[in-house]
């Protein structure tokens, strides 16, 4: 009898602990009663009738990595629904511009399934269905672009993307939360061209840049050598100016001083004679002695109305010898 009651006692805690689940923060459990669709398990302890219901498994990818480092992805079914963002790289695909250009494109998907219910009884594989999916929609939108637009697009590529996405996985249960394209790469004799075409354009710019350097180097001294000669022509005529008036000042300086040297002879021959003869013979021959001076003057005639100037010299003489 007593070991009667020790195996019901073993059997009730089995049968208990059987029926004990414990639901992770951010995690569900589907339960099935006897195959049908019974409750969703939220986080925390929960108990349900072993043998009769039980959770029912979901179809998740696991990666894992081999001892070369290569890393594979495996499918497994798990009782646990994670409900936590979920990062899906797919593995890089051939598709063909509108262009005609194969190029290979690798992309990241960010998705997180809202309803656990719908993920697990709306589709048969969830992970398989979502890269299908995005496959044939980044095909053809790629397919629309030619290359050019394909590198320069990839923010427009991945909304377009992510609003088709989520709205087809709505009905699983599923919100795409964002969709990027890590590489886009186009064949090798592609690339080689594009380089040689960016080669060719940064010499194109390096060239424009050169030359616009030596025109504006080239105005500029114009610029300079223009600004230069103004300077140097307003040097020359305020130079003129100064000179001008210097030669004006000197000529009014030496007619005053001639003009006070004439009056002192008017007044001192004033009661002598005729100052004005006195003068004239002066100036005749003052002009004489011009005439006469330099190394290769030669005089061989005397000047019109020399004797003129003879007579005045005597009539000087006579004037200072009355007195």
């Amino acid at each position: 009898m007593p070991i009667v009651l020790l195996i019901a006692i073993i059997a009730v805690i089995v049968y208990v602990y059987k029926g004990l689940i414990i639901v992770q923060q951010q995690e569900a459990v589907i339960i099935q009663r006897l195959g049908q669709y019974s409750q969703t398990l939220a986080p925390g302890l929960h108990w349900i009738v072993p043998f009769i219901e039980a959770p029912r498994p979901m179809l998740k990818l696991e990666k894992q990595k081999t001892m070369d480092g290569r890393v594979y992805t495996i499918q497994n079914y798990s009782p646990r629904i994670d409900l936590r963002e979920t990062v899906y790289d797919f593995p890089r695909q051939n598709v063909i511009t509108k262009d005609n250009v194969t190029i290979s494109i690798n992309a990241l998907l960010y998705f997180q399934i809202i309803d656990a219910r719908k993920a697990l009884y709306s589709i048969e594989n969830l992970p398989e269905a979502i890269e299908k999916l995005t496959q044939t929609n980044l095909r053809n939108l790629v397919g629309q672009l030619a290359l050019d637009e394909t590198l320069v697009s990839r923010d427009i590529i991945n909304d377009k993307l992510r609003e088709i996405l989520d709205k087809a996985t709505d009905k699983w249960g599923v919100k795409v939360n964002r969709v990027e394209l890590q590489d886009i790469v186009p064949p090798a004799s592609i690339q080689q061209a594009m380089e040689k075409e960016k080669k060719a354009e940064q010499d194109r710019r390096a060239t424009i840049l050169e030359a616009e350097g030596i025109k504006k180097s080239a105005i500029l001294t114009a610029e300079g050598e223009k600004m230069a000669a103004i300077n140097k022509a307003e040097g020359e005529k305020q130079a003129e100016i100064l000179r001008a008036e210097g030669v004006a000042q000197a000529r009014i300086i030496e007619a005053d001083a001639e003009k006070e040297a004439i009056n002192r002879i008017i007044g001192a021959l004033a009661d002598k004679g005729k100052p004005d003869q006195y003068l004239i013979a002066m100036k005749y021959l003052e002009t004489l002695a011009n005439i006469t001076n330099g190394q290769n003057n030669k005089v061989v005639y005397m000047p019109y109305e020399a004797t003129g100037i003879l007579s005045s010299v005597d009539g000087i003489k006579q004037m200072f010898d009355k007195h």
